[in-house]
């Protein structure tokens, strides 16, 4: 059972990533602030749920959250501060988008830095374990899922609409055949050391 809050009786909003082992697109961040008594029996980490439960979770979440947001952060900005930095850069993006300020944030894994003086606690697999994060996880997934799918029908070669932009052989296949997008990450490791790509 999802706990619906670390922080008692703050505000809290929790937040989560999607996409940062991709070797290409966006890393997606989203920001949820739900509601007390929030309940749903289906909702728990998006990689533990069929894409049609995420599909139909989305909606569900954005029509009952007190206030939720998304953001991305490009290749180009991936490549120049490290993907990293690129997640908390999205997470601190969705924040701030959000129509309520937060006075506390709960993130998803073990690495954040401070946003505004709003105090923040990180949590290791934060996503099966509470509701804010878990939404969180659903939206920045199934935003990013349909960015890469709108990409695909410009890149069909690739396969997006499927691999969503992950390192499958069959994507890497691409690569070595295709070359790379202006989409791929070009400081990530493309394809294995002995189908090495002059960049």
């Amino acid at each position: 059972m999802l706990k619906f809050n670390y922080s008692n009786n703050m505000l809290e909003c929790g937040t989560d990533e999607a996409g940062r082992g991709c070797l290409c697109g966006p890393v997606t961040a989203a920001a949820v602030i739900l509601p007390e008594g929030f309940k749903n029996s289906i909702l728990n980490d998006s990689k533990q749920l069929s894409e049609k439960k995420r599909n139909q979770l989305r909606p569900y979440i954005e029509e009952h959250a007190l206030a939720f947001s998304v953001a991305h952060v490009f290749p180009d900005k991936i490549d120049e501060i490290n993907i990293l930095n690129a997640s908390i850069l999205a997470m601190h993006k969705a924040i701030e988008k959000l129509k309520t300020t937060p006075e506390f944030i709960i993130v998803d894994g073990n690495r954040f830095k401070q946003f505004l003086n709003i105090p923040h606690q990180t949590i290791i697999k934060g996503d099966s374990k509470y509701l804010s994060i878990a939404a969180a996880s659903i939206l920045a997934k199934t935003y990013r899922d349909d960015y890469m799918e709108a990409l695909d029908a410009s890149f069909p070669m690739y396969n997006w609409k499927k691999n969503k932009g992950y390192p499958t052989k069959e994507h890497r296949n691409a690569i070595k055949k295709y070359g790379i997008t202006e989409y791929h990450r070009k400081t990530f490791r493309l394809l294995p050391e002995q189908l090495k790509l002059k960049l």
